[in-house]
């Protein structure tokens, strides 16, 4: 299977949820997913004070392309924050985060099998 055809449509029909990891101040709005795969195209938003820090850090067995849309975040372990207009693509295994923001922060990511 893969993910369904869309025409254009306002991303805004789409709620945002809770991601894995249950913390109501990240959330992600699934714009298309393949339910097999689980790999998806979404956007993720940190909402100000944020911190993935109970998470840990992730490593996921698909490639992971993330461009920050708005506002910034930093990732704990590498001491570094990223802000709106910066990319990132990430093999399968890379480790990245654990994440944590003070303004918010909202990626476009796009997610496909290894």
């Amino acid at each position: 299977m893969n993910k369904p055809e869309h025409e254009f449509f306002p991303v805004t029909d789409v709620a945002f949820t809770v991601c894995p990891g249950d913390d109501p101040k990240i959330t992600e709005r699934i714009l298309a997913k393949d339910p097999e795969t689980g790999v998806a195209t979404r956007i993720l938003r940190y909402e100000p004070g944020a911190d993935s820090t109970p998470m840990g850090v992730q490593k996921h067995d698909f490639w992971e392309e993330v461009y920050i849309l708005e506002g910034s975040f930093t990732d704990l372990t590498l001491g570094r924050t990223f802000t709106a207009g910066m990319y990132a693509c990430r093999p399968p295994g890379m480790p990245h985060g654990p994440w944590r923001t003070d303004e918010g922060v909202v990626t476009f990511e796009v997610r496909y099998p290894a």
